[in-house]
């Protein structure tokens, strides 16, 4: 496991091995674990975004709107 993404609002877990990203949304406590075409998909779609307009404000904009209807709730037990 790598983190290749930290802010206030999210966190972006890479995992190399499982050819995996997990998008933890701290504010909401909510998880979305991709793999695979996935996770390729993902990554392009963070790669569409400008490199000037990169900063931390479009990208939790960005994960917000792409974890809004997939992303699970944490659950604890």
């Amino acid at each position: 496991m790598r983190m290749i993404y930290s802010s206030e609002h999210f966190w972006i877990l890479s995992y190399p091995a499982q050819q995996g990203v997990e998008l933890f949304d701290r504010e909401r406590k909510r998880l979305l674990f991709l793999q695979g075409a996935a996770a390729w998909s993902f990554r392009y779609a963070m790669e569409q975004i400008p490199e000037a307009e990169r900063d931390e404000a479009t990208i939790d904009a960005f994960l917000d709107d792409y974890c809004d209807d997939k992303a699970q709730p944490i659950a604890l037990h």
